[in-house]
């Protein structure tokens, strides 16, 4: 596993370094270090089997959430989790739009820090609890999602309640690309699990089983 981290406060990095060895017992994860978001790019262009991404709110270059939209653009596949030294709404909102998978405060514990990255990295989208439901973008709009032919194939699978590691065997898949296909079928539809994903693909019509016989 290796995830980047992007902050220009060599403590804070090397802290985070430290609880992110915990964060699977059972395999090595190795971290690679930004100060500046410009390196940022450099390391994740270098590094195109990255994880997941760690970025600070307030960088010296640029804002973390135009940094957010530059990894969007360039590496749509790839997870970022927003960190920040307070959970103000007005950025949690700006951060969900500009498609995050996460939002932490710099306060919380390692242990929830450590829960919350380990749902991200299962493809989940993780806010605070207090931040109110996700699929509010969803809800409003007016014409369907519209998914590739491979997205379709895993989400048909997600509805059947397939585990990733099954749709990798079902598929053909590496564990990997099906990260990638789940983590952007829960951002197409606003939802915050794959319960939410699935439903809310029926309510726009998405339904393996009229696709099966249809």
């Amino acid at each position: 596993m290796k995830i980047l981290i992007v902050d220009d406060h060599a403590l804070v990095r090397e802290g985070l370094c430290q609880v992110l060895q915990g964060l699977n017992p059972e395999e090595t994860t190795e971290v690679l270090q930004a100060a500046t978001c410009a390196r940022a790019f450099e390391l994740a262009h270098f590094n195109p089997e990255l994880d997941l991404v760690l970025l600070d709110y307030r960088m010296p270059d640029m804002s973390g959430l135009a940094a957010l939209k530059i990894f969007g653009q360039r590496h749509p596949e790839l997870p970022v989790v927003i960190l920040s030294g307070s959970a103000n709404p007005g950025v949690m909102a700006k951060a969900r739009e500009l498609g995050a998978a996460g939002f932490a405060t710099k306060s919380c514990l390692s242990d929830k820090l450590l829960r919350t990255l380990r749902d991200i990295l299962d493809g989940q989208i993780c806010y605070p609890s207090h931040f109110g439901p996700l699929d509010d973008r969803a809800a409003g709009a007016t014409t369907p999602p519209v998914l590739s032919p491979r997205q379709l194939d895993v989400l048909y699978l997600l509805q059947d309640g397939l585990t990733n590691r099954q749709i990798c065997e079902q598929l053909s898949l590496g564990a990997e690309t099906v990260k990638f296909h789940v983590s952007n079928i829960l951002r197409i539809f606003g939802a915050s699990t794959r319960t939410q994903a699935v439903l809310e693909a029926k309510r726009w019509g998405y339904d393996q089983a009229s696709s099966r016989t249809g």
